[in-house]
């Protein structure tokens, strides 16, 4: 009921003449040289307008806008609309009145392309009646199907297979690693750090030789050069004069180096 009360408007033509046309005497189509198409028996305005499924073909004052005629059409192309054989800017339309008579007339066009709107747009409408009628017509055996049921049953699984991914019992998957140039780079072995080398701890004849020299004390006579050639020399050697040799640190080095494996002897040195 709300499309029925609906109206739109398909095509507007400002100039059609209208031509009364002499009854048909056979099946053959109408022409149009049969016609007085130089003294037309009216002339006015066009207007297709659409209600629902139905085509209105109305004939309307150019400057009131009165209803002339008006064809409803069911169908296209059909009785209620026909083309003549020998134009194609004229056709012959039937127009009803509201009592139910009918008559048919004949309508033409000064241009071609309003003949052309005029016809394309008839068949746009009848289209698209003919799509709705179709997808009406699917909808009602959709709802006369059996609808299947696609839900899971009670303790129902299912199985996916995705590609060719392979996990191992109690582990998932790992990635393959692809490289820049499209091959595949195996992944680092687990726990395949690189193992730092261990310090050596220090060597005892490198302990022996890092030595710190006792604080000299103020109140001893002695050089600083003779205390620590006397500390240092060992118990077998005789203690050589500090005007023997110009390095006063060369008899300390000499006597580390040349035992090496002897117990050290008492003294003030602090060994680490």
């Amino acid at each position: 009921a709300a499309e029925l009360e609906y109206e739109s408007v398909l095509c507007v033509k400002p100039d059609v003449n209208v031509y009364r046309i002499p009854p048909r005497t056979s099946n053959r189509g109408y022409r149009a040289s049969d016609w007085k198409l130089d003294h037309p028996d009216w002339t006015g305005r066009l207007r297709v307008t659409s209600k629902g499924k139905t085509a209105y073909i109305k004939l309307e004052d150019k400057v009131s806008g009165e209803l002339f005629a008006q064809a409803p059409i069911d169908q296209y192309p059909g009785i209620a609309v026909e083309t003549v054989t020998d134009s194609s800017r004229y056709f012959v339309i039937r127009i009803q009145d509201g009592t139910g008579r009918s008559a048919f007339i004949g309508i033409g066009f000064t241009d071609r392309g309003d003949a052309f709107d005029f016809n394309v747009s008839l068949q746009d409408h009848f289209k698209w009646v003919k799509q709705e009628t179709e997808i009406s017509k699917e909808s009602q055996e959709a709802d006369t199907r059996p609808k299947l049921d696609l839900g899971f049953k009670e303790g129902q699984t299912i199985k996916l297979n995705i590609g060719n991914m392979t996990t191992k019992k109690g582990g998932a998957a790992k990635p393959r690693v692809s490289g820049s140039g499209g091959l595949s780079l195996l992944p680092p072995p687990p726990g395949g750090k690189i193992a730092v080398p261990p310090i050596p701890p220090p060597s005892s004849t490198a302990i022996a030789n890092h030595v710190t020299p006792p604080p000299v004390l103020k109140s001893s006579n002695a050089s600083s050069a003779d205390i620590l050639l006397d500390l240092d020399a060992p118990a077998s050697t005789s203690k050589a004069p500090a005007s023997a040799t110009t390095d006063l640190w060369g008899d300390f080095s000499t006597a580390s180096s040349a035992v090496p494996n002897q117990a050290p002897q008492q003294s003030n040195w602090v060994q680490f």
